[in-house]
């Protein structure tokens, strides 16, 4: 691979225009190239035109911003091509420039539009860098204090009490910030109070020259009238491991105002551990890539000179790499300092000191594409087709289209079935939109929340659509059967019954606590469909809000479900026969139904409204109720007959197809922007061909109005069943939010890029707070 491609690949995606411009820089000497072909392939003439060496001097001069007293080239080393110097104004302090001390008559405006280019993202590098180190030594202060009240907390916890305190039975124990290299380094930092081990015990431990532990008595240290540094430190320390995260806790801060006492439990210290261990975890992460953009930057300018000396013939990249080394990202070493402390502290805090398991959870492993995996999609996939075709031929064979049983069977079967159909079809949309994620470099495992390394790829996912379809297309066959016994006039039992075994199957599949099939996805994505169902009581993260929306596309899914029920629980299945469709109850719930996935994101608006006082959530959630309220009207008009009922249905639906429209193409892709650089578009598009966007916003609108049909009174097509037309529009709904995953995704990715945001915000257990009193007196 080229480095070009390989040094765009490594890019952190949310960082990707703080990188150098490495392309462009490429195309600056391609020109150059050309250019000194094409002086080549001319005839020398006898003199250079007169004039032509001054115009580049002056060229040259106003460029590097000499002015005629400043001494010439002519004192410099004959083999000295550049001189790089940093500029101590007050607008570009800490940049660097390049002089070009040695510009040929031929080619030098080149020379310096790829230096002057080279400075531009060489100082973007630093300083970018330099602020990210910034921030993160910043941050690591934090969890140094966050990491002194943890270790206090155990303590505290670990202790009944302060009378029958024990020091000679505490651990020492020190944060990452107060690491050895400390000493090494010349560094120290000023932090509160830290447990030290001279403060913990009265007894020191180490090794002597065999390597045997030898404990030594401190005589400074008594254990008579002992206070340790925790007892203070915890005075002061909120604990902030209750918040309203759960539906319980957040019930009890609605109901409970008052603030609630420190009560030190073990319940508290365990989950202070896990928000700590997460927030180690993704700081560390955040160190390493840190340090990956420092090294590829670093690598990218090295790569450049050299082609630049390459082409230039020219010896400039020794100069122009010593100043590089010499810069903040060249020399600065805080970030590898700050990951020795990080994988210290976290060894010996969070792993009991097993090296190789703390470095495993640090760094977990990419996740390698086996072989085995696309031979079974391969070999799903082929069974998956066979299949299909063999049903057709089975159909046409027997005639079962215009069997006496054909209506029977689309009424009480085929819906059972296009459950699967639905679920399947998600899915290969689903793997598509992954591919394209990919693709175009949008970080959709951030952008979700996944763990590193856990996180499906599009061939993973199409293996277990391809998997659930043979099993589906394989109870199809079994019952693809429209005859019955005439002597019992049912039909055999087992057979009926292999839906409902499918449904079991997939179940205990999705279930499964062992760690088969993809146990950390499943989980996943039962953790989100849990928190959505408990809408408003669980704050909303973008992975619950976006799988609800993807139910609201599943709303004959879950009708489906619902007829299981009618089908093999309230009727008489063996003959395939059910009355339940003609009762209230079921079409009460079968209206409940289909509004719920919206009820859900209602509630999820009505909770982010509360939480971030936006104005945005409620028009959002005014979209869903104008959805709801149409859907309500489209199922009474489809129950209860009638002009009044139609014309409700229309008006409603059209108002909330209009509104749903406008919403997704305005606020969720964040299109139709008459300002951008692309007009009617936005400012940022990871497709090239800007016509795809357009031929999208049509689609999402005839899509939208698919679902129109059953208001125009459109029941039957003239070679389609009333239920297969139905399944026949779901599946339209299906490849809408198809699309509209993929834009909606890559809007949130280009938002995160315009942040810098590349990390998520972990929340800390602790707040250290100072008594008033405390302040007064200090001042």
């Amino acid at each position: 691979m080229k480095f070009g491609k390989e040094f765009v690949s490594q890019m952190v995606p949310e960082w990707q225009e703080a990188y150098m411009n490495y392309s462009s820089l490429k195309s600056i000497l391609k020109e150059m190239s050309k250019i000194k072909r094409k002086n080549k392939s001319e005839a020398p003439t006898a003199s250079t035109p007169k004039g032509s060496l001054k115009k580049r001097l002056t060229l040259y001069r106003s460029f590097s911003g000499l002015n005629k007293k400043q001494k010439g080239p002519s004192n410099k080393n004959e083999d000295e091509v550049i001189l790089v110097r940093s500029e101590q104004g007050l607008a570009s302090k800490g940049m660097y420039q390049t002089m070009f001390l040695k510009p040929s008559e031929d080619g030098a405006e080149i020379d310096l539009e790829f230096f002057k280019k080279l400075d531009i993202e060489f100082n973007k590098v630093n300083a970018f860098y330099k602020k990210m180190v910034k921030e993160v030594v910043h941050e690591a202060d934090e969890l140094s204090e966050q990491m002194n009240f943890l270790i206090a907390f155990r303590i505290k916890v670990d202790k009944a009490g302060f009378e029958n305190f024990d020091s000679n039975e505490i651990s020492s124990s020190t944060s990452f910030m107060h690491h050895e290299d400390d000493a090494k380094h010349g560094h120290s930092h000023q932090h509160m109070d830290v447990i030290h081990e001279d403060e913990m015990s009265n007894e020191s431990h180490f090794n002597d020259e065999d390597g045997n532990n030898v404990s030594q008595t401190n005589s400074k240290t008594s254990t008579e009238g002992f206070r340790p540094a925790f007892f203070d430190i915890l005075d002061h320390v909120k604990i902030n491991v209750n918040a309203p995260d759960t539906p319980v806790s957040t019930i009890k801060g609605l109901l409970l105002s008052a603030k609630s006492d420190k009560t030190f439990s073990k319940n508290e210290l365990r989950k202070a551990d896990e928000q700590i261990s997460k927030a180690l975890k993704e700081f560390y992460n955040k160190l390493r890539l840190l340090k990956r953009y420092s090294f590829l930057n670093l690598l990218g300018i090295s790569k450049i000179l050299k082609k630049y000396d390459k082409v230039s013939s020219r010896n400039a990249a020794k100069d122009y790499l010593k100043m590089v080394d010499s810069s903040y990202v060249g020399s600065s070493d805080e970030v590898n300092r700050l990951m020795e402390r990080v994988e210290h502290a976290f060894i010996k805090h969070f792993a009991n000191g097993n090296h190789r398991k703390g470095m495993r959870i640090l760094r977990p492993t990419t996740k390698r594409e086996l072989h085995r995996k696309t031979f079974l999609l391969g070999l799903l996939t082929g069974c998956s087709i066979a299949l299909i075709v063999a049903v057709i031929l089975l159909v046409q064979v027997r005639n079962l289209m215009y069997s006496e049983g054909r209506t029977q069977y689309m009424e009480n079967i085929f819906p059972l079935y296009s459950l699967f159909g639905y679920i399947v079809l998600h899915m290969i949309v689903y793997s598509v939109n992954v591919y394209f994620w990919r693709r175009f470099k949008i970080n959709y495992p951030f952008i979700f929340g996944f763990k590193e390394g856990t996180e499906l790829r599009y061939r993973e996912v199409l293996l277990l659509s391809s998997g659930l379809a043979v099993l589906t297309l394989n109870a199809v066959l079994s019952n693809l059967d429209m005859e019955m016994d005439q002597r019992t006039k049912s039909f055999s039992a087992f057979t009926e019954l292999v839906p409902l075994g499918l449904v079991i199957v997939v179940l205990l599949i999705l279930f499964c606590p062992f760690n088969i099939i993809y146990k950390s996805s499943r989980f996943f994505l039962i953790k989100c469909a849990f928190r959505a169902i408990c809408a408003p009581l669980y704050k909303v993260h973008f992975p619950d809000s976006f799988l609800a929306d993807q139910l609201t596309s599943q709303v004959q899914a879950f009708r489906c479900l619902e007829f299981y029920v009618c089908h093999f629980f309230w009727g008489d299945f063996k003959t395939r026969s059910n009355k339940c469709i003609e009762s209230e109850i079921y079409k009460t719930f079968y209206l409940i139904v289909a509004i719920t996935p919206f009820w859900i994101r209602f509630l999820q608006c009505l909770r982010r409204l509360i939480e971030d006082k936006d104005k945005m959530h409620a028009l959002n959630g005014l979209k869903y109720t104008s959805t709801v309220v149409a859907l309500a009207m489209r199922t009474t008009n489809e129950f209860r007959k009638g002009t009044v009922w139609k014309i409700l249905a229309a008006t409603s639906s059209s108002i909330a197809t209009a509104f749903n429209t406008y919403w997704d193409i305005v606020m969720d892709w964040g299109l139709l922007k008459k300002d951008s650089r692309n007009p009617w578009l936005r400012d940022k598009l990871s497709l090239h061909d800007k016509n795809l966007y357009f031929v999208a916003m049509v689609l999402n609108v005839i899509l939208r109005l698919a679902w129109m049909q059953s208001v125009l009174g459109i029941k039957e097509a003239p070679f389609l069943h009333r239920t297969a037309l139905t399944a026949l529009v779901a599946c339209l709904e299906i490849i809408r939010r198809g699309i509209w995953n993929f834009l909606r995704l890559e809007n949130e990715h280009f938002n995160n890029v315009g942040n810098y945001r590349a990390f998520k915000s972990v929340p800390l257990p602790f707040n250290y707070q100072v008594d008033d009193d405390e302040d007064s007196s200090d001042t």
